[in-house]
């Protein structure tokens, strides 16, 4: 028997891990026949390339972050982007304003090259917008002088494992199945979709399979004169004070509109573009497709129609016209794996400190309504929490389940409430630079990233931050 055709089935039996909710499965030589309902998937070889010391899977706020921190800490960096472009929530989902973002280190240094380029709206750093096909473009540009080898339109669908120690992903695209190997991995895909695959423990929402918090889909919409819509914009700057202007509820009623979110806002952007938040989509699953799919759908028929229904009330929305709506709808609420520490609510109330310190959180507990009937009464909560500021350790960016794997953004271990505070966008780019270094420094120095101090791999972040 060829020991490498022998070496090739085990890796591609293992690689499956995490597609068994989809009844993948590889035919072995002996395997039973396929059970009703399955299919079972012929074996093949995957092209493997390990030529990396770090990959990044998932390029939104935290996985570019924390893939041109790696890269600036001497590591060779591989980034994997489901979408189009980089930035995730920022740029496929369109969010537009930047929260929690007085922060050093990468938050700082983006809000100076969108600044650079009039791509913001605002004064500070926090609680601004900005222009997305800016943000596209600074991302992209500072991901190639960095040195990161980015890839976009591949979806990660497998991770194989040899025992506590992660190897090796499976990813699809335009290209096939491919295999990638490194020393460490970083999930950032939002939902956690390689913690998941790789066979970590997770939680899901409030309980631990949902309900979770509504999504939303946004619009980017162009109008004749945003200076004759000013009382109707939420204001930009002043560290991200939080006001929305009731002459904006009372157009939407005047234009007969009642919409699935019960505090609609309006941001400026640029000129005459604005941005609009007046959808909510209860009770969807991000890890279901076709939930999702459904939720998208009717989000796009509601901001359409929201557009339309303004424009047709004439003034100042006479012109009113969409110019673009998401490729991916705002998911607040996906898989959070569970690390070596679990942020939890009395971390918030108490104002914890911890030692392996990555980023001082201060975003308050902001849990949307999680049905509509609850969103007639209060579009969001804080669900009786207090924070304090608050840290976020290293240890929480860290998997518990397996080696190899650490977490940035949303996905990383927490509960319910305090995942309502540290979720913004803000604090996933702190944690992006955390996981960048610290995977950079053990993958160079071959060790684990649990053994590495955050101490040790602070001490990089001065190479890292440019300027």
């Amino acid at each position: 028997m060829d020991p490498n055709a022998s070496s090739r089935r085990r890796f591609l039996a293992s690689s499956l891990l995490g597609l068994g909710a989809l009844g993948a499965l590889s035919k072995l030589e002996g395997a039973a026949a396929p059970k009703p309902g399955m299919l079972t998937e012929a074996e093949r070889d995957i092209p493997l390339t390990a030529d990396c010391d770090v990959i990044v899977c998932g390029a939104g706020p935290a996985g570019v972050t924390a893939a041109i921190s790696a890269a600036r800490a001497g590591a060779k960096v591989r980034l994997f982007e489901a979408h189009g472009s980089l930035g995730g929530v920022w740029t496929s989902s369109l969010l537009g304003y930047l929260l929690d973002f007085d922060k050093p280190g990468f938050n700082q240094e983006l809000v100076r090259r969108l600044r650079e380029r009039d791509a913001i709206d605002g004064d500070g750093v926090n609680g601004v917008t900005y222009h997305p096909e800016e943000m596209k473009l600074i991302l992209e540009e500072l991901c190639l002088a960095a040195g990161v080898k980015v890839q976009l339109h591949t979806r990660i669908v497998a991770a194989q494992r040899d025992g506590r120690t992660l190897k090796a992903i499976v990813t699809e695209s335009k290209s096939g199945r491919q295999a990638w190997a490194a020393p460490v991995f970083i999930d950032t895909t939002g939902d956690g979709d390689l913690g998941a695959r790789a066979g970590c423990e997770f939680e899901l929402g409030r309980e631990q399979s949902c309900p979770c918090q509504p999504m939303t889909l946004y619009a980017l919409v162009t109008v004749d004169n945003a200076k004759a819509l000013a009382d109707q914009l939420h204001p930009v700057g002043n560290n991200g004070r939080h006001v929305g202007p009731d002459k904006f509820k009372a157009a939407l009623k005047a234009a007969g509109v009642t919409p699935s979110y019960g505090k609609a806002t309006l941001f400026p952007i640029k000129d005459n573009l604005v941005l609009l938040m007046a959808n909510h989509e209860y009770g969807i699953n991000a890890t279901d497709a076709a939930q999702v799919t459904e939720a998208t759908m009717r989000a796009r028929a509601e901001v359409n129609d929201i557009v339309r229904k303004l424009r047709k009330s004439g003034g100042a929305w006479s012109g009113a016209q969409i110019v673009a709506t998401p490729a991916q709808i705002g998911v607040r609420d996906g898989r959070r794996i569970k690390g070596r520490y679990v942020m939890t609510k009395e971390d918030l109330i108490e104002g914890r400190r911890q030692e392996d310190s990555v980023v001082r959180a201060t975003f308050p507990v902001d849990i949307h309504a999680l049905t509509a009937e609850e969103n007639k009464k209060a579009a969001y909560s804080n669900a009786g929490v207090k924070v304090k500021p608050y840290d976020i350790p290293l240890r929480a960016l860290i998997a518990r389940d397996i080696d190899g794997l650490m977490m940035a953004g949303r996905c990383i271990s927490g509960d319910f409430i305090a995942h309502a505070s540290y979720r913004v966008t803000g604090n996933a780019v702190a944690m992006g630079e955390a996981a960048g270094v610290t995977s950079a420094l053990a993958a160079t120095s071959k060790r684990a990233p649990h053994e590495v101090s955050w101490f040790e791999a602070s001490a990089l972040l001065p190479k890292v931050r440019m300027g």
